[in-house]
Parts: structure tokens; C-alpha cells; sequence
């Protein structure tokens, strides 16, 4: 059981019954928020945004060489064609581990 259920499940025990009526509804308030929340549909998925060499060089702060020497060691290149296109989310993420 959940380290927080188990504060509840203490708390149940040692409340009067004149209080458990209040906790019981609380109890389903949760109950029905999480059944709530596992049937809404799922959030939309956003479509990946790709960026041309120019503008991943500017948001990496390396030049355009920099990105067509090292294309293949970086995890958000993509290739379309002969064309490379970064993955702008991929970028984000990397640049975020990266600090």
C-alpha cells in the first residue's frame, strides 16, 4: 500500500465515528477523480516540429558546419531524403541534459 494510504488507513482508526461519514466522502471525492482521469481521452499528440540546419544552428549556437560534420552523433537529427532536419523537441531535451 501507498505510504499515503497508509496515513489514511491510521487516520481511520483512530477517528470518532462521527467523523468518518466526512472521510468517507472525501475518500470517494479521490475515487471518482482518478476514474475521471482514466477516462478521459488520451491528450492529443503533437505533430513533431523539424527545423532546417539554419534555424537548429541558431537555437544550438553552433554554425551550419558544425551541424553537417556532427549530423550522425546527435541523437535529434533527422534525415529526409539527402535533407537533414532536427527535431526541435529533441533538441530541447538534449539541451536541457546537456547543462
Amino acid at each position: 500500500m501507498r505510504a499515503e494510504l497508509q496515513n489514511v488507513l491510521k487516520a481511520v482508526t483512530e477517528l470518532s465515528p462521527e467523523q468518518l461519514p466526512r472521510l468517507l466522502g472525501e475518500l470517494e471525492e479521490i475515487r471518482c477523480t482518478a476514474i475521471a482521469r482514466l477516462s478521459a481521452p488520451a491528450p492529443a499528440q503533437t505533430q513533431e516540429q523539424l527545423l532546417g540546419v539554419e534555424a537548429a544552428a541558431q537555437r544550438l549556437g553552433v554554425s551550419r558546419d558544425y551541424l553537417y560534420r556532427h549530423h550522425a552523433e546527435l541523437p535529434f537529427t533527422r534525415r529526409m531524403g539527402k535533407a537533414l532536419r532536427f527535431s526541435l523537441s529533441g533538441i530541447e531535451k538534449w539541451l536541457r541534459t546537456a547543462k
